[in-house]
């Protein structure tokens, strides 16, 4: 076969076509993000804007406080043994996704506005992957503290049996699904070889995976709502009958306490992030007259709010670990005083002993002259 000049085999004619094909099937595989953008009409601009100055000065200092506030929660569930009990180290793990979400949002803020523009396809799907992580690992955590709670309260325990090793594997259980669940856009579940899946509020996602993460973020939440419902209607029931005869005081306080910590944890994670699911569902559907990107940023804040809150509800409702963080900081406090006191305590240390020798010879000298003179 011949084509301008050229022979071509039966297989290498075979190969160009497909390898053609396949090029011209993948329309935006080699466009940039602001092409993705443009086709959906969501304007990124190149130039700073006062909106966007706003973003990086309040998000950074946000993101450092929510890093700050979630390493304090993880050292004092490690220092204090009151707190080496499953559901602990399961609130423990809630506190290094808050803190990965810390990490994302940072991200985030560094590759928004005019810095989205320089992205490339796989550095704007990095970006949306980390967040995606961090919301599948505080979704299932919270799931882990429901069975946790149930396992423990309906066999009539403060703290659960459970093994600090089967502990160790539903956490390492719970970061493989957030990373997979991250990575599945990534790996293909996109809209660059089909562009007019596209969706509207994250250009480079495929609508039917938004609507596919919203459902189901959304049917879990309403789990998890149900079962902490069932739980907490259980205990209330039972503080007021039979369950104070089978724990002390302390106890009985110590677990209805609990559970409303962890109650109020699960509150304002569907309230910081259920807008922002059901904006994610309705650009899915295609909703064209429900202005999704007027929300977007509004959504996306208060969703960051949530990394937050969790621990000021830990400091606020849990007395033992609003004493640990004391401890925490007035020992990182103390020792800082103490490195900057040290040299001048030396110093007067000195001049004390100083004063002492010459006081001690002096008075020898005296003693001495006085047996002279007696003589």
């Amino acid at each position: 076969m011949y084509f301008g000049g050229n022979r071509l085999t039966g297989r290498s004619f075979s190969l160009q076509l497909l390898t053609g094909f396949a090029a011209d099937s993948c329309e935006g595989r080699y466009k940039n993000v602001s092409y993705f953008y443009s086709i959906r009409n969501k304007n990124i601009s190149a130039e700073w804007k006062t909106r966007d100055f706003v973003v990086v000065g309040l998000g950074v200092p946000v993101c450092i406080f929510i890093l700050f506030a979630n390493l304090l929660v993880m050292m004092a569930i490690i220092v204090n043994r009151r707190f080496h009990f499953p559901i602990y180290y399961l609130l423990g793990n809630m506190a290094a996704a808050d803190l990965f979400a810390g990490i994302s949002y940072l991200n985030l803020i560094f590759h928004t506005g005019p810095w989205t523009i320089g992205l490339t396809q796989n550095e704007w799907l990095v970006r949306g992957a980390l967040i995606e992580m961090s919301l599948t690992a505080s979704v299932v955590n919270l799931l882990a503290v429901a069975w946790e709670r149930h396992q423990s309260i309906f066999t009539m325990q403060l703290h659960s049996t459970m093994s600090n090793r089967r502990v160790l594997m539903f956490i390492v259980g719970i970061w493989v699904i957030a990373i997979i669940m991250g990575l599945v856009p990534t790996m293909g579940w996109n809209c660059v070889c089909n562009l007019k899946a596209c969706s509207t509020v994250a250009p480079l996602y495929a609508r039917s995976f938004l609507v596919f993460w919203a459902v189901l973020n959304l049917i879990t939440f309403s789990i998890m709502v149900a079962i902490y419902t069932r739980i907490f209607i259980y205990v209330r029931r039972k503080s007021q009958s039979t369950l104070p005869y089978m724990l002390n005081v302390r106890q009985n306080d110590t677990l209805v306490g609990l559970m409303k910590t962890v109650s109020m944890i699960l509150g304002a994670f569907v309230i910081c992030w259920t807008p922002g699911l059901v904006i994610l569902l309705l650009d899915g559907l295609q909703c064209t007259s429900c202005q999704v990107l007027k929300y977007e940023k509004y959504c996306l804040v208060l969703a960051e709010c949530n990394s937050l809150v969790n621990p000021i509800i830990y400091s606020c409702r849990d007395e033992d670990m609003r004493n640990t963080f004391k401890r925490i900081l007035c020992f990182l406090c103390r020792r800082d005083q103490e490195q900057e006191v040290e040299p001048s305590n030396i110093y007067s240390d000195t001049l004390k002993t100083d004063g002492l020798l010459t006081e001690k010879y002096s008075d020898n000298g005296n003693h001495n002259h006085r047996e002279r003179i007696s003589f």
